[in-house]
């Protein structure tokens, strides 16, 4: 078995199942090393596992992979995922419109989040990384936002178009953590709340109907903003009238979010029927802050499926052409 291959494996089941990013980063710092060495290092286990970035634990995935078998680690993680019902709606999917790099709160490179994604056929992917706001994501600035639109494009090519994005934060008055110029210069726009989470339903519903009337968002990220499982404990949702929010959300074009992050959930089937009833589009995507995370979208694909979900109303199912018309 080819050595990187099985390290950078190892770090995207370990990221699927949302495991320390230490553990999956070093496992992907192992492999960056491995195939940067000649190949007398590779081959000499003393200097090998004198390299920095090369630990006992990868060490040991690195020399089993040499004597041509399944690492054990490997083996033995393979055999811990639990695997996801692929449902039939999961294959219409083309897209995601969530995502994070090491610009904000993601474990990588934009260059290994879309490699990810081409690996998993994806038409487009969004990168959408965190607004100023939120400093212990390590939001993104204007000045820095700028930076990266240019970066995120270029990394289109080999069958994906990589589009600029942002999650913004949704301020307490219902304002967008971004200066609305900037917002128009980009594909894809996610409004979420982050912040003020317990705050009365009334003036909740106020704050996020403003946000999705503004006309630069797209999408309405995990509205409710619960935890109901993983190492973040749990956090109730968010109360807020859905049907008004719902509503605005259907009336501006702005898709509902079915975020496929096992610890959401969100929004809770209840209000994805809702959401039905008021003629919301809806978009489900990964929330992925790390490559092995593209992949949650068989959890929200399958949720959608459960919930009658017509594919039809799900933007991440249309072609790149009629999605840029629709995102405007």
């Amino acid at each position: 078995m080819d050595a990187v291959e099985a390290l950078l494996e190892i770090a995207e089941l370990l990221e699927r199942e949302r495991a320390s990013r230490y553990r999956a980063k070093a496992f992907r710092q192992a492999a960056s090393v491995l195939g940067g060495l000649p190949e007398d290092v590779v081959r000499d286990p003393a200097r090998l596992r004198a390299q920095k970035g090369i630990g006992d634990s990868t060490f040991q995935v690195i020399r089993q992979a040499q004597e041509g078998r399944a690492p054990d680690y490997l083996v033995e993680l393979r055999g811990e995922v639990e695997p996801q019902r692929v449902s039939a709606l999961r294959a219409l999917l083309r897209g995601d419109l969530h995502s994070h790099t090491d610009w904000s709160d993601g474990t990588t490179p934009i260059s290994a989040m879309t490699g990810a994604a081409r690996a998993l056929g994806h038409e487009y992917v969004a990168v959408t990384d965190h607004s100023p706001r939120l400093r212990v994501a390590h939001g993104l600035s204007a000045e820095r936002l700028r930076e990266q639109i240019p970066q995120v494009r270029a990394a289109s090519g080999d069958g994906l178009a990589v589009l600029a994005g942002i999650e913004v934060d949704i301020l307490e008055d219902g304002a967008l953590d971004q200066v609305p110029e900037l917002l128009s210069e980009l594909d894809i726009v996610v409004a979420s709340v982050h912040s003020k989470l317990r705050m009365d339903a009334a003036p909740m519903t106020r704050r996020m109907i403003a946000a999705v009337s503004d006309p630069h968002v797209n999408v309405l990220g995990h509205c409710t903003g619960r935890l109901v499982q993983g190492e973040r404990g749990t956090r109730p949702a968010s109360a807020f009238d859905a049907r008004a929010v719902f509503a605005a959300c259907a009336e501006h074009g702005v898709a509902v979010e079915i975020n496929s992050r096992p610890e959401r959930q969100d929004p809770p089937d209840e209000l994805i029927a809702i959401a039905l009833e008021q003629g919301c589009l809806f978009s489900i995507d990964s929330d992925a802050h790390a490559p092995g995370q593209l992949s949650l979208l068989d959890h929200g694909a399958a949720r959608a499926e459960a919930a009658g979900v017509p594919p039809e109303r799900i933007v991440t199912t249309w072609g790149l052409e009629r999605l840029r018309a629709w995102a405007g």
